[in-house]
């Protein structure tokens, strides 16, 4: 053989790479390819061996040895094989050098193949991704070579053919062992790994591993959460996604700071602010970029597979149209510029070849695209994710001043709306890697099909590039407008919500409802400047494909290039219709990637807030033998703002707190005290005023194992020294020392949605001894016999189904099973009664209690325990007025004296009666000798009326709005192992989407509009049909035939594009502009009007995070996605409808073939759509508990830093987190399921076409079968977006079916009737019960029992009794938020759907039914049948009775009407966000003068006055009202109660947090003020009432008795006397008897 012919040898082909002789490639070309084949092979294989021995751990699960051998061996065979035909040829000199070559490396390839599988075997449990693409490529390329061994006249006899042959079919015995499933084997079931981790390449790209999930929704008709479990791979969960970005974006932070320092920080503004900020964008794409390189080349490779199809399209059509025309030689001359003429005729099989090339192309591009998908959203999940965890992270370290610059609805905000831009974020983005590609490539193509006449339409597209800069710039601006806006109403509309219970109860609703309605038209109006926009843009973008076919077809008939062929016009359209495509995604790109940037923006904002300094307190470890104080304080002086200089790398006029109250006004901060601890809250940013301290020179020491308590007056700084002890406050100066761990219960406990055990336990080893001791010590073995499942009883949001006490109860069992060191309690005492009080002293924080041995200090308004601590802090004006022992503060008198000399009178008759405490008499009696001996005199009764500090009277628990249902008696006996759940599951619907939510939206949207806007889209897609016939008309005519009426030509382009972009503008402004906003802001407002009104008892079943998604998550899918949704589904249908018009009328013969591809669409989408629902459910459904845990942390964030069990929460987050992304991933690949079958059977019709076009070759037009095929083409898009869309669609009308299931809802009784009461109404306040009996939920038990009693005009009633008694249950009864007991305003409200079941027998538990029917909520209940047997009895039936006031009964009222003649100071004082004088009269119907009055009355004048700034009335009040101490809002709302004329008041426990001094001041101006009024007083402490006319003594929900309190003492045997006694009010002993 002569080796100097060249590298083929003496083939007279040459390397090709196509034969001129024949259509086949030629053998020099494919022996090459079997040498790059082998190379790249041989190369990846070896770096995929060292990546599993250096990377990968073995599995340890053995290998599968009927798959591993028969591999091996076929493998083998192979190398073998083809060293053996190297050697044969060597010798018999048959072998050219690239046969030798290409023969040779693929031995070595399989060689390499051999190790590669014992690696893959020992590190993996799933088939080589590599070995079984070798396999695939080698079949491929083996097929093609013995296709060209046949053609050059080598038949089968040769010996090289039947080598080629015998090696064919070892490959596919190969490929099929490599891809045989290997779910049954012992190592993939041992490995539990999820179905991606099993499937083979095969399963992958063809997504057929989600393939039983589908399956199992078909077959169940919904699928359970538990079927698609554990689909989130490992690697993407959001702790690995959280390290791994934490990593770069605090070192990004860090450099910045560094540069800021040096640049000389706040000193030089000007040039920090010229430093470039990190960016949290890069920081997510570094994170992300192992992930990110599989995803750049598919989205690089999908433009070259795309436009393959044009270029073989092209050939198709010169076949069909004969060889008179010259025709590219093959796929490759196709883009080529030299065309050889051929006058012979195309076989039969180069056109079946060309019509199967397209549809395999297809496939491939449908394969790609599928998995892109699947990585990029994977991605997308794990990106949301992460921001989620760090914006998590970020709230449990803000610093205060960082938590009054981000308010809770902003930071929920980030988390519902910024965080959520990522679930298609890399989508967007990578959408800016394929556009070059798709236009040079698209542009190249049509540069060969109609020479520079393309330039025109490049020169058109590029004319609109500036419009499209401009549209980018204001849609940025616009899109911060509309988040700031959705801010500001989610804000409102969290924190009204989170206090609906004292909006109901001042008839407030319609003041908030305008308030959040207002934030809504801000939001609306800028959705509206924004669909303005989108429709004067679509002039450029939706229309850019129609103007371009205009302009360059224009131009190259113009010209006269010469005539239209089927080839130029029909691939020209193709081409154009790919091109929509990239400009679609140029336009949709760009407004995705600016909301992307928007809201990452906003997040990286948030997460450059300033954090808590961890070294404001040193912390040491405890020793337990060191005499060292366990908290030493230095000459301290702490603020709850920074003196620091304003942060110039803070973006604060871009800040996202900002609203109309000025920066930041809504945000939260932790709670400051008195005027010093205001003043940052009414600060401007910019303001460089150094802050007053709130705590000056504070020098403090605490002994191990010492109670030290700290007394003040309200606002004077108490909390604020434990705050300062946790490291919550800003240190200015002095030193703070902590030694060992801390234990922290809060003045407002802070109670989880959870167990009482997992409240108590929080996260601790359960130990059931400990727990049994804490129990006893905290008092609660009495609540839990009564609560319906003990301590498995579930606590509602906040703790409302418990009272005020027994939610305090449950936060010091939590502190005290924490088994800390130090014991931190701010005022615990004062929600509980006295015998309550005594217990929790005796046995749990006093000298003997279970807390004994630890260090303790106990913030407390009590005079009565001040004796028996081993050290008082008396805390005056920020500073430590006094500090010593009680013994030492009385011989010093001073203002501890003082104190003790004024309110000791009473308290020395206490301390004569019968309780002593164990082991503590002594002590008691001498230091009781000591305070009586202070002063001889007597002290009048009055004048000490309610002069106590909170606890030393006695007092009784509330029974708030859903205790009553909680603490009831179960007649069944606890087992201990159910558990009673009172807040439900979030309902998960099943089944399709109901026709009347679509009806529900159009009828939002406005029937015409929507009717006009789909007349519109049809005439709009009448126009692209009529466009490409008009092309099609026109094909074939001469080139003189075409000059003579080129102005008719043009003429009816022109046409058709001008009325298409006419009629897309309109349509897209109607659907944007018109429609959108008049759905979303009827929907929005009849969801919050609806919500203002539904009964209490649904707040009691419903967290509040439940809600909120509702009004933020929802309602963002209905302004944004659903408007989009139905218009694309408007505009497929359109689509798919003509083009198989098109395709049947140009090609008949297609009828035969539709039925079943038909039968294929139906069947695959309704697999599919079974499957999409729940999976979309399951998503919406699973966002919830997010921020409902997110809303449990805001709300205890000092709590959870205090006890220091952050990763507990944050591993939590993490949880529901994960399980949020594994419904989201879930989701996405039922999307990737269907996406691949629909696009394989959508190219079934064009290959269908494609053959009917090649056997009818002499019968059919080339014209014709162009149109068929270029429309036949674009339906493989259509049809999967249509389906793909459908779901979505219905996807997203779950948010309408979630907002409409609130909608729907009961309300309570109207707010206006036909009664009318004069404004002076009530005149008298004459009150009468008449056998009043209530519940607070239907199927409850009666928490009032046949009340029938009468209070008088002016007169003072006194009410009292114990735990459940029903004493606040009559507060709800006067204002409605209970109804009487089978009223038809009660069974109106029902939400449970009690009676619904009653009468249909079934039992409460039942869930079974139709279903379409949801399970309603139920809390409270008993779970057994027995309970409903006994609610069924004796009061199921009563009459509920009546309650009169002023002989009007109240039921007859409207609720507004009624509940604004009533005044009342609620226990938990509430303020909200806004102005002092928004809180005090939020209808504006008020002169300053009354407010001043009213301030001056409630003793906050001079305060409001000395506010920073001289604001007055206008100050600022924070978010629930945290820049205030609790006493000062309780001194807000009793100066809201003395603007109300009203002639009844009523005292829910008004003055429980209140010290000695501010309760004189509230109770006189209460005597003073109202002494013409009716008033009931709910008595927290006996000593209150003592002064009552008359008192009402609760049991059990009865009277028990109610008369003059001098009357009831008299009897010893009265329960009034027995309280009195407990109290300390009457120094005569208890009888035995009684």
């Amino acid at each position: 053989m002569d080796r100097s012919s060249g590298f083929c040898g003496q083939n007279s082909e040459g390397w090709g790479p196509l034969n001129p002789d024949r259509t086949d490639f030629t053998l020099c070309f494919e022996y090459s390819t079997y040498s790059i084949l082998s190379t790249v092979a041989l190369l990846v294989f070896v770096v995929r061996i060292r990546y599993l021995r250096t990377a990968c751990k073995p599995h340890q699960f053995g290998r599968t040895a009927w798959i591993y051998w028969p591999s091996q061996v076929i493998m083998s065979i192979l190398a073998l094989m083809l060293t053996a035909q190297t050697l044969r040829g060597e010798v018999n000199g048959t072998n050219s050098p690239d046969k030798l070559l290409g023969i040779f490396l693929t031995a070595v390839g399989w060689s390499c193949a051999v190790a590669l599988n014992y690696n893959e075997h020992k590190f993996t449990i799933r088939s080589s991704d590599l070995l079984v693409i070798f396999f695939t490529l080698s079949i491929v390329a083996s097929t093609i070579l013995l296709h060209t061994l046949l053609g050059t006249g080598q038949g089968v006899q040769s010996a090289e053919t039947r080598f080629t042959i015998a090696y064919l079919v070892l490959l596919t015995l190969g490929l099929v062992v490599e891809t045989w499933p290997r779910g049954s084997t012992r190592v993939q079931q041992l490995s539990g790994a999820q179905a991606w981790d099993k499937a083979n390449f095969f399963s992958r790209m063809s997504q057929h591993y989600f393939q039983p999930i589908v399956s199992l929704a078909a077959k169940q008709k919904m699928l359970l959460p538990s079927d698609v479990a554990n689909q989130l791979p490992e690697e993407n969960k959001t702790e690995i996604g959280y390290a791994r970005l934490s990593v770069i974006w605090n070192s990004k932070t860090k450099r910045y700071y560094d540069k800021v320092r040096a640049a000389g920080g706040s000193t030089n503004p000007e040039a920090v602010k010229k430093i470039r900020k990190p960016s949290l964008m890069l920081a997510i794409i570094q994170a992300h970029w192992r992930s990110l390189i599989p995803i750049v080349a598919a989205k690089i490779a999908i433009p070259f597979f795309d436009y393959l199809s044009p270029a073989i399209l092209g050939l198709f059509l010169d076949y069909i149209q004969g060889p008179s025309v010259s025709e590219p030689q093959l796929i490759v001359s196709a883009l080529s510029s030299s065309v050889k003429p051929i006058t012979e005729e195309k076989p039969f099989t180069y056109g079946v070849l060309l019509a199967f090339g397209i549809f395999f192309v297809r496939c491939a591009v449908s394969a790609l695209y599928s998995d892109y998908h699947r990585r990029v959203f994977i991605l997308c999940a794990q990106a949301k994710a992460t921001l989620t965890s760090m914006i998590y992270r970020k709230v449990l370290v803000l610093s205060p001043d960082a938590r009054r610059k981000s308010s809770a609805g902003a930071i929920l905000n980030h988390m519902s709306v910024d965080a959520v831009q990522w679930e298609e974020g890399f989508e967007s983005l990578a959408v800016w890697i394929s556009i070059p590609f798709d236009f040079s490539i698209c542009f190249y193509m049509l540069y060969h099909l109609l020479g520079w006449s393309f330039l025109a339409g490049v020169f058109t597209i590029v004319a609109f590039i500036p419009f499209q800069s401009w549209r980018a710039k204001v849609f940025e601006g616009l899109e911060e407008d509309r988040l700031k806006a959705t801010d500001e109403r989610v804000r409102l509309s969290t924190e009204i919500l989170s206090s609906i219970k004292i909006v109901k109860l001042y008839g407030w609703e319609a003041a908030f409802k305008s308030k959040i309605l207002e934030a809504r038209r801000a939001e609306l109006n800028v959705l509206k400047k924004m669909g303005a926009l989108e429709a004067v843009m679509s002039l450029v973008f939706a229309s850019t494909s129609t103007i371009v076919t205009f302009v360059t077809f224009a131009t190259y008939v113009t010209l006269g290039h010469g005539v239209l062929t089927p080839k130029i016009v029909f691939v020209s359209l193709t081409l154009f219709d790919l091109l929509h495509e990239p400009v679609s995604r140029l336009a949709e790109g760009t407004a995705a990637t600016i909301a992307l940037v928007v809201a990452t923006k906003r997040i990286q904002r948030f997460l450059m807030r300033e954090e808590i300094d961890g070294n404001q307190v040193q912390h040491e470890k405890y020793d337990e033998n060191s005499d060292t104080p366990m908290v030493e304080i230095n000459n301290a002086t702490l603020a709850w703002t920074s003196s620091k200089e304003p942060d110039w790398t803070d973006d604060a006029a871009d800040d996202d707190g900002e609203d109309a109250h000025g920066e930041g006004s809504e945000d939260q901060q932790p709670l400051l005290s008195n005027q010093e601890g205001t003043a940052g809250a009414n600060e401007d940013n910019t303001d460089t005023t150094p802050p007053k301290p709130t705590l000056r020179n504070i020098t403090l020491s605490v002994k191990n194992k010492s109670l030290t308590a700290v007394v003040g007056r309200i606002g004077q700084g108490k909390s604020s020294l434990l705050n300062a002890i946790i490291g919550e406050m800003y240190k200015q100066e002095g030193t703070i020392c902590v030694r060992g761990r801390i234990a922290y219960v809060p003045q407002q406990a802070f109670i989880i949605n959870a167990t009482v055990r997992d409240n108590i336990v929080f996260g601790n080893l359960f130990d059931q001894e400990r727990y049994r001791r804490v129990l006893t010590a905290c008092g609660l073995d009495p609540d839990l016999d009564l609560l319906p499942a003990g301590d498995m009883t579930e606590i509602g949001e906040r703790g409302i189904n418990l009272s005020g006490g027994q939610k305090q109860r449950v936060s010091l069992a939590r502190a005290t099973y924490d088994n800390a060191d130090i014991y931190l309690l701010d005022d615990p005492l004062s929600a509980v009664d006295a015998h309550v009080d005594r217990h929790l002293w005796d046995n749990l924080v006093g000298p003997e209690g279970l807390l004994k041995g630890k260090t303790r200090i106990l913030v407390t308004h009590g005079i009565h325990h001040l004796d028996l601590v081993d050290q008082i802090v008396v805390v005056k004006d920020g500073e430590i007025g006094e500090l010593g022992r009680y013994e030492e503060l009385v011989a010093a008198k001073k203002s501890f004296y003082q104190l003790m000399k004024e309110f000791s009178a009473k308290h020395s008759r206490k301390r004569k009666g019968s309780h002593t405490p164990v082991d503590g008499s002594t002590l008691e009696s001498a230091v009781a000798h000591s305070i009586t001996t202070i002063d001889d005199g007597a002290v009048d009764t009055d004048s000490v009326a309610g002069s106590d500090l909170d606890s030393d009277l006695a007092t009784v628990e509330e029974d708030d709005t859903a205790a009553g249902a909680a603490i009831k008696a179960n007649d069944e006996e606890y087992d201990g192992e159910e558990e009673d759940e009172l807040i439900a599951e979030e309902i998960m619907k099943r089944g399709g989407i109901e026709l009347r939510l679509v009806k529900t939206y159009a009828k939002a949207s406005g029937l015409r509009t929507a009717l006009t806007v789909a007349v519109l889209i049809i005439l709009g897609e009448a126009c692209t049909v009529a466009t490409n016939v008009w092309l099609k008309y026109w094909v074939d005519r001469t080139k003189e035939e075409l000059a003579a009426s080129i102005g008719l030509f043009l003429g009816g382009l022109l046409a058709f594009a001008v009325l298409y972009v006419v009629v897309h503008m309109i349509y897209i402004y109607l659907a944007f502009s018109v429609a959108r906003i008049r759905a979303s802001e009827l929907i929005h407002r009849d969801l919050i009007t609806t919500i203002l009104r539904l009964p209490m008892s649904f707040y009691d079943t419903t967290p509040l995070g439940r809600i909120i998604n509702r009004l933020s998550g929802d309602c963002y899918s209905i302004d944004e996605h659903l408007p989009w949704k139905f218009l694309d589904l408007g505009y497929l249908l359109a689509a798919v409808t003509s083009t198989l018009a098109i395709v049947i009328f140009s090609t008949p013969a297609f009828i035969f073939v539709f039925p079943f591809i038909a039968v294929g669409f139906y069947m695959i989408s309704d697999y599919y759509l079974w499957a999409v629902r729940s999976l979309k459910r399951f998503d919406s459904v699973s966002v919830s508990p997010i921020y409902q845990h997110f809303d449990e942390t805001l709300n205890g964030v000092t709590t959870i830093r205090a006890m220091a069990v952050q990763e507990r929460f944050i591993d939590e987050n993490a949880k529901r987190t994960n399980y949020n992304a594994n419904a989201y991933v879930s989701y996405s690949y039922c999307n990737r399921w269907v996406d691949i079958r629909l696009q394989w059977l959508s190219a079934t019709i064009v290959l269908s076409i494609a053959l009917f076009g090649v056997f009818g070759r002499y019968t059919v037009e080339a014209s014709v079968l162009g149109l068929s095929m270029s429309f036949a083409m674009g339906i493989t898009d259509c049809v999967m977006w249509l389906c793909r869309d459908f779901s979505e669609w219905q996807s997203h009308l779950i948010a309408i079916e979630r907002v409409q299931e609130y909608t729907d809802k009961h309300t309570e009784a109207p707010e206006l009737t036909s009664k009318v009461v004069p404004d002076l109404w009530p005149a008298q306040g004459r009150v009468v019960f008449t056998d009043y009996s209530t519940r607070y939920r239907e199927g409850l038990d009666l928490v009032l029992k046949h009340l029938s009693f009468e209070i008088r005009p002016q007169e003072k009633i006194g009410i009292v009794g114990r735990t459940g008694a029903g004493k606040s249950s009559l507060t709800l009864a006067l204002f409605r938020i209970v109804e009487a007991a089978n009223s038809s305003w009660a069974r109106a409200s029902d939400n449970s759907g009690y009676h619904d079941r009653k009468s249909s027998g079934t039992d409460d538990n039942d869930v079974s039914g139709d279903s379409d029917e949801h399970t309603p909520l139920l809390g409270g209940t008993s779970s057994g049948p027995d309970n409903n047997t006994s609610i069924a009895g004796e009061d199921e039936e009563i009459d509920g009775g009546a309650i009169e006031i002023d002989g009007v009964d109240i039921s007859t009222l409207g609720l507004t009407d009624l509940r604004k003649h009533l005044a009342i100071i609620p226990q938990d004082p509430t303020l909200f966000a806004g102005t002092i004088r928004d809180n005090l009269d939020p209808f504006q119907e008020l002169t300053d003068a009354d407010l001043w009055e009213a301030l001056e009355r409630a003793h906050l004048k001079d305060f409001v006055r000395s506010l920073p700034g001289g604001s007055g009335l206008g100050a600022e009040v924070a978010q629930n009202g945290e820049n205030f101490s609790v006493g000062q809002r309780s001194l807000i709302c009793l100066a809201r109660a003395l603007l109300r004329k009203s002639k009844i008041l009523i005292l829910d426990e008004a003055t429980a947090a209140v010290d000695v001094e501010t309760d004189e001041l509230i109770q006189r101006t209460i005597r003073e003020e109202f002494k013409d009024r009716t008033v009931l007083t709910i008595a927290h402490r006996i000593k209150t009432v003592m002064d009552s006319d008359r008192i009402l003594v609760m049991d059990q929900g009865r009277v028990a008795e109610f008369d003059e309190p001098r009357v009831l003492l008299q009897r010893e045997e009265s329960v009034f006397f027995k309280l009195a006694h407990q109290a300390g009010e009457i120094a005569v002993p208890l009888s035995p008897s009684s």
